[in-house]
């Protein structure tokens, strides 16, 4: 390795995979100082999940990865766990019936998941990010997605979700989990593949680790391209929160007494990349699932879909790069969890949430991730606890 690297990994798990992913990231060239990797660390496509990479000179797009700009948003209102009536049921599907969630029909026409019509507040969003998508597109037509429109204020599938959860002093809080869906996946790959075929004209491939490892060199002009379009796929995304939050506040008012917004916790991302000064020096900041932790960012690390989340406040940990983990980590494939975790597990697992139970989302049941006590103990110097959260509502794809 051409470069250290610095895992907060004290009490819980790193498989060889993640070790060996690291390794080769650490092994490039252009790496500043080292390779932070948060506790809540796994293998991911072009690098680590859960891992934070300063460069000099050069960016990983497949590192980046496609859910760009994919982050947490979170808010506190006014009501206590004791206005809430005794079943749940009720306001789990008005949460529903206000997001668009899932994934149907490969995404084509009558995707349950997307938008027939978007509403006002949506595409007045969309209005205020369109014309830098076109200037995007008019240069790279292959990076074009049709339905940017249909997805803006859509939750998805997989780890995202939107929660109704109570904390420490039973205060009611509103959270969710999404990124800049169809819109940003086709970003994503489209540079992802350019700066494999960088690789092949300047003939650098075969000295990569894996192809995943292809970057784009500083100051060409593909590299500004993908600077800029992964920022609007970034800024879609935080639009992309701000709409769900609209929408998911908007549900609550129909089934719960009259409450207001109290504290915005966050909108934070936990996969981009931003431009900082790190050990005196100007970089480039990757943060594949990893969230700025800087002295007094409050910051959101959710667990699993019944084991609640942490609210938390950096504490500027320089060796991090100012970082902290995005939430427990898994510690099973999605495939593995199927095969490990039974349908009357998930059930137990999620007794007292109001939730799905069914053998579709067995592959997001807590069992399929790292503990979430262990996770924040290992990073007791990069954040502190301000609350920790109880799922009561979890709206999943």
């Amino acid at each position: 390795m051409r470069s250290h690297i610095k895992a907060w990994n004290r009490g819980v798990e790193f498989d060889e995979g993640t070790y060996a992913q690291l390794r080769n990231i650490a092994s490039l060239p252009f790496i500043h100082k080292h390779v932070a990797a948060m506790p809540d660390a796994h293998v991911g496509i072009g690098a680590t999940v859960g891992s934070v990479i300063a460069t000099k000179g050069a960016v990983i797009p497949a590192a980046v990865g496609v859910d760009l700009g994919c982050g947490m948003m979170a808010w506190r209102i006014s009501l206590k766990e004791s206005d809430l009536p005794d079943s749940l049921g009720h306001i789990r599907a008005e949460m529903e019936r206000a997001t668009p969630h899932g994934r149907t029909n490969n995404g084509e026409k009558g995707d349950r998941g997307a938008w027939d019509n978007a509403p006002t507040s949506a595409l007045n969003r969309w209005n205020g990010l369109f014309d830098r998508y076109e200037q995007i597109i008019a240069k790279h037509p292959k990076a074009k997605s049709y339905n940017g429109l249909n997805h803006l204020g859509t939750l998805g599938t997989g780890n995202h979700f939107i929660e109704l959860c109570g904390d420490e002093n039973q205060d009611l809080w509103v959270m969710l989990h999404s990124g800049s869906r169809g819109i940003g996946n086709k970003i994503g790959s489209y540079f992802i593949e350019q700066a494999k075929k960088e690789m092949e004209r300047y003939h650098v491939t075969e000295y990569l680790p894996n192809a995943d490892c292809a970057y784009l060199v500083e100051h060409t002009e593909l590299f500004q391209d993908y600077v800029e379009a992964v920022s609007w796929a970034q800024d879609f995304a935080w639009e992309n929160r701000k709409q769900m939050m609209h929408q998911t506040i908007m549900a609550l008012r129909k089934v719960l007494p009259p409450f207001a917004v109290t504290q915005e916790a966050i909108n934070c991302h936990h996969n981009y990349i931003s431009r900082e000064h790190h050990f005196g020096e100007n970089v480039i900041v990757t943060r594949k699932g990893a969230v700025r932790a800087r002295e007094g960012d409050l910051g959101i690390i959710p667990g699993s879909m019944a084991t609640g989340s942490y609210i938390v406040r950096g504490k500027g940990n320089h060796d991090s790069f100012c970082s902290c983990s995005h939430g427990a980590g898994r510690r099973m494939s999605r495939g593995q969890a199927f095969k490990a975790i039974s349908l009357e597990d998930h059930i137990k697992a999620t007794e007292g949430v109001e939730c799905r139970k069914d053998a579709d989302v067995i592959d997001e049941s807590p069992a399929a991730y790292k503990d979430l006590g262990a996770v924040l103990a290992a990073q007791s110097d990069l954040v502190e606890v301000v609350h920790r959260l109880r799922t009561l509502v979890n709206v999943k794809g």
